[in-house]
């Protein structure tokens, strides 16, 4: 669908360009919700951009959540190659995470996470817990939400039949799910396993947001408005979301038709 013209400074934040992004978003969303797509790619956002055009949610997964009306969990997801993350809380303040690791969200991060995996062809995902504090809160000494928070929801979804294990230190984890050919890790915030993953490859990572009624995957590099213009954009990212955006589509139409 056109957009209305708009006078757009470029490599700028301002309220014309979150404006524009804001349209094109709730474009596609209202695309998805007529059922004419079957995944949405979108480019790197800005999100200062969006708040100076009134946009007041967390990111643009809660904007689409809303848009949807989507009433379940959701959670962003990153995959490079054969690893995947799944989060446990995203984006939130660090002063706010240690009380939204609760039961349920830990169990609503690892199934969103086994699911993403398995609707690209691993029927039976091999999954590692992350812990949340540094040295898995030392016995204690440092914190007790692996104690009486995540092992007890390990063991649990352990005995629905996942091939899940933990809890492992944040710090060395990735390596670790590297080496033993692991497919997911759950963390317990944004960055422990976004900076891991960025750090292996920047330009080949790929955000997922999972729970929406369609598959919505964009690269995890930002907006970058000091190449702007210039020639220097590396398109790596946004082939790599494609092609994981159409592997996911296509599994999925080819499920629902089976009778």
């Amino acid at each position: 669908m056109e957009q209305p013209h708009r006078a757009l400074a470029l490599g700028v934040a301002s309220p014309a360009s979150g404006a524009y992004v804001l349209d094109g978003l709730r474009h596609a969303a209202e695309a998805v919700r007529r059922g004419e797509v079957d995944g949405v790619l979108y480019a790197p956002l800005n999100k200062q951009a969006m708040a100076l055009a009134g946009h007041h949610a967390l990111d643009e997964l809660h904007y689409f959540r809303d848009l949807l009306g989507v009433d379940g969990f959701c959670c962003e997801l990153n995959n490079q190659g054969p690893l995947w993350t799944a989060r446990v809380t995203s984006h939130m303040p660090l002063s706010e995470v240690a009380r939204n690791i609760t039961p349920q969200n830990i169990r609503s991060a690892v199934r969103l996470g086994v699911e993403a995996v398995r609707r690209t062809g691993i029927a039976a995902p091999k999954v590692m817990v992350a812990g949340l504090n540094p040295h898995l809160g030392e016995g204690g000494t440092m914190g007790r939400e692996e104690i009486d928070i995540i092992l007890p929801v390990v063991a649990e979804l352990r005995g629905e039949g996942i091939d899940i294990i933990g809890v492992f230190p944040a710090d060395t984890i990735i390596p670790r799910a590297l080496r033993d050919g692991v497919h997911l890790v759950v963390t317990m915030y944004h960055d422990q396993g976004q900076i891991a993953l960025k750090a292996l490859g920047f330009d080949r990572t790929v955000t997922v947001l999972g729970g929406l009624p369609v598959p919505f995957a964009t690269p995890s590099q930002g907006s970058a408005y000091d190449i702007a213009g210039k020639n220097l954009a590396d398109p790596s990212g946004l082939i790599a979301a494609f092609g994981l955006l159409e592997a996911i589509a296509a599994r999925t139409l080819a499920e629902n038709a089976v009778p």
